[in-house]
């Protein structure tokens, strides 16, 4: 009976265990169902799933947390002190003052409090009546800090470094973007190059069958069969080396495909799109602009930069009104009943002054100085920047006419190529050639193929790197 119980709880661990682990496999799996991947469905993956692309959007969160906490140097206060002092059953005091606060947006600070006072060695002019005092009243300072202060300066600041982080966002977003999709070309690149290598060896082994079956005919020399096996075994070695480059390139690719925080890792049997220049464009959202000269006046770098630049302006004006005297008022209505507001009057109140000024303000012009030379700073790297991108714009549009030209040269050349191949295969089966023209003739041919397939590639980088520079928001 024991045994029985012992055979029927490993029966249940064993059913539980594989239930969890069947579960953490599926929430860690990856099913790409189809065996074509095309560009635009592996951009989809990585914009919504990349952590860089996450990480990214952590940079817009934080500037909207630091609008929301400068935001709180507007919230209303209440303030309660509550002082009590007894000794020897002598009550010597007991305050109490509460305090509701609204500040405003000019530096105007609105007030209302409470003021209950008892005790036998109270200070005289703490004196309120038996119910207690209120009263209502403002603040608010006269030169430094009416038109600016820290906490205006503070949320205007907060608002600017949204802009900014949006701009960081979308900057780094972009970058990411460029390297997914040049890792996707150069997978594509190895792709074709695979297909080029096998083409090729399937002619390599039927040239070497037929050589094999001339041999044994005794229509061709021994040597022939020779050369077609080595042509054949170059064939397969070229072949492996493709093969090897296109792995490297899956998992380079691999690198930027992430699904519920989970990597993927494509499998061989899952095979890039050819891509068409037109629909690139389209997907980059760039068909209509390629013959701009100039960066957008939108591009994420520069926004950032002038972000920057505004906010070191608030921090000069700030800087500037911290060049005035200091001189802070408040003034207070006071009244017994707080339901009534015609007794809060002029008749009695409450006032303060208070007035200061530094008399060689060297700290506050020191300031002032520090902010102009990191404004002029920010603007210099602003011009630098704008230079460095209309040069890089205008490169990259040389760039893309070039090889758009090379391509329609290199696509004239494997045309004649395969033309003299064909030609060429046509003389040996009458017995006008040789085996080595025409693997001379083929290794040209796979040379301008191979040629063709790096330059289209080549071409399909320059219009991704064109949306980069051009300081495009990421495709949707």
């Amino acid at each position: 009976m024991k045994k029985l119980k012992n055979i029927i709880v490993v029966i249940l661990v064993f059913c539980c265990t594989n239930t969890v682990f069947g579960q953490i496999q599926e929430e860690n799996s990856v099913d790409i169902s189809s065996e074509i991947l095309t560009f635009e469905e592996f951009l989809g993956f990585v914009k919504k799933h990349h952590p860089l692309v996450k990480q990214a959007n952590l940079t817009l969160s934080i500037g909207e947390a630091n609008l929301l906490k400068a935001r709180g140097g507007f919230d209303p206060k209440i303030e309660v002190d509550f002082d009590r002092k007894k000794f020897k059953n002598i009550e010597y005091y007991e305050q109490l003052n509460s305090t509701f606060k609204i500040p405003t947006w000019f530096g105007v600070e609105l007030k209302a409090n409470f003021e209950q006072n008892s005790g036998q060695f109270l200070d005289p002019s703490l004196t309120v009546p038996n119910e207690g005092l209120y009263s209502a009243g403002f603040s608010f300072s006269l030169a430094q800090g009416l038109l600016i202060n820290d906490r205006m300066a503070a949320l205007k600041k907060a608002k600017i470094f949204v802009r900014q982080s949006q701009a960081d966002r979308e900057l780094l977003v972009n970058e990411i973007i460029v390297e997914a999709s040049k890792a996707y070309f150069e997978w594509l690149q190895a792709t074709n190059e695979q297909k080029i290598y096998t083409n090729f060896l399937d002619n390599a082994q039927e040239r070497l069958l037929a050589v094999e079956r001339s041999v044994e005919e005794g229509d061709k020399a021994a040597i022939d069969f020779t050369e077609a096996r080595i042509t054949f075994q170059n064939r397969k070695l070229e072949l492996e080396a493709a093969k090897l480059n296109g792995r490297k390139a899956s998992l380079k690719v691999s690198n930027f495909l992430w699904l519920n925080e989970v990597p993927l890792q494509l499998e061989e049997e899952v095979l890039p799109k050819s891509l068409e220049i037109e629909i690139l464009e389209n997907i980059l959202n760039i068909n209509s602009i390629l013959n701009n000269k100039i960066p957008s006046k939108n591009h994420p770098k520069l926004l950032s930069l002038q972000a920057k630049i505004d906010g070191l302006e608030v921090e000069r004006k700030l800087n500037r009104n911290n060049l005035l005297p200091k001189v802070d008022l408040q003034y207070n209505f006071l009244s017994e009943d707080y339901d009534k507001l015609n007794t809060f009057n002029t008749a009695n109140y409450k006032a303060f002054v208070n007035l200061s000024f530094p008399i060689f303000l060297r700290k506050e012009r020191g300031n002032l100085k520090l902010t102009n030379y990191k404004i002029q700073d920010a603007e210099f790297e602003q011009d630098a920047t704008i230079l460095e991108l209309t040069n890089k714009l205008n490169a990259i549009r040389f760039e893309i006419n070039s090889l758009s030209e090379q391509v329609l040269i290199i696509e004239e050349i494997v045309i004649d190529y395969e033309t003299l191949v064909s030609a060429e295969e046509r003389k040996f089966s009458l017995g006008e050639s040789s085996l080595f023209l025409i693997n001379t003739r083929e290794q040209k041919l796979i040379d301008a193929r191979l040629k063709e397939n790096a330059l289209f590639t080549k071409r399909l980088k320059s219009y991704v790197s064109y949306f980069n520079v051009i300081g495009l928001a990421d495709p949707s």
